[in-house]
């Protein structure tokens, strides 16, 4: 199977700035879902859960790798929210996004302590009883037999919402969990990461989201009209622009995306010539 970044290269995602870290440090293995040939666009969302993100105390790092996960499987990534460890707002939540994307994603809140809370507030926002699931304690069994065995702790990461499945966790034993729309896995993002790359090709997804991006030394103000113009003659495409400051000069790199290859390709030239004609040469890549 194709590892992360080489997906990426197949698919043309380039963003500079974010992607290629993402996908360095990530190297997912990925089998994709076949592509429908229809042009429905699958979303997805995603609910960042703990205190100690709203706290500052830990910085999330799952949020880049879901969304690059997903985009190679053809889904979007539409909303992302941060809530504390508090039952009613991860109930609020997972019930306001499952209900308005294909698929939902957690992470944290699946460990061993009293505040690891997400699979009791899911069973709640779904309406299902909490269970031991059978082959979550084997697995976890066997995991601790010679890690001190099984304590009631440790038993807190076999419960799951009743009708549920397993996502296979290969760090540490402890499973994800799957039920309806819904995914939870852990909130340590190398789990995390191996909880996504268990779901690889499991998923069902649209066209995936090609992108192309070219830098210039320019202000966005400068070039405001003729990036809205540029996107208004490619309707399938969308330029998202990002500015920078570096070795004292002002420039902004381009990111065009579209499901559509050509439409990408001609959004893309167009823009590159604007800028050359405004004598602002385009760098292909980004700067």
């Amino acid at each position: 199977m194709r590892g992360f970044w080489q997906s990426c290269l197949a698919l043309a995602i380039r963003d500079k700035a974010d992607v290629r870290h993402d996908c360095r440090a990530i190297r997912f293995a990925v089998t994709p879902w076949p592509m429908a040939e229809s042009t429905r666009i699958y979303t997805a969302a995603l609910i960042v859960i703990g205190d100690e993100i709203l706290s500052g105390r830990t910085h999330d790092k799952n949020i880049a790798q879901v969304a690059s996960w997903v985009g190679v499987h053809g889904i979007r990534l539409r909303e992302v929210r941060v809530v504390p460890d508090k039952t009613e707002a991860i109930v609020e939540a997972v019930n306001t996004l499952r209900a308005r994307n294909d698929y939902l994603f957690t992470t944290g809140g699946i460990g061993p302590t009293h505040d690891d809370i997400t699979v009791d507030a899911v069973a709640e926002a779904i309406g299902v009883e909490v269970i031991v699931h059978p082959e979550a304690r084997a697995i976890l069994e066997g995991y601790y037999e010679t890690r001190g065995g099984l304590s009631d702790a440790r038993l807190r990461m076999a419960r799951v919402p009743e009708g549920a499945e397993l996502i296979p966790n290969r760090y540490t034993g402890a499973p994800g969990i799957r039920i309806e729309n819904v995914y939870l896995m852990a909130g340590v993002p190398q789990i995390t990461a191996g909880m996504l790359d268990a779901l690889s090709g499991q998923l069902e997804g649209g066209q995936p989201l090609l992108s192309e991006t070219i830098g210039c030394w320019v202000q966005e103000s400068e070039v405001a009209d003729l990036l809205r113009k540029t996107e208004q003659a490619h309707p399938s495409c969308q330029i998202g622009s990002y500015p920078f400051w570096r070795d004292g000069r002002t420039g902004a790199n381009f990111v065009i995306r579209s499901v559509d290859a050509g439409d990408l390709a001609a959004c893309t030239r167009q823009l590159a010539e604007g800028l050359e004609r405004m004598d602002r040469p385009a760098v292909p890549g980004g700067i």
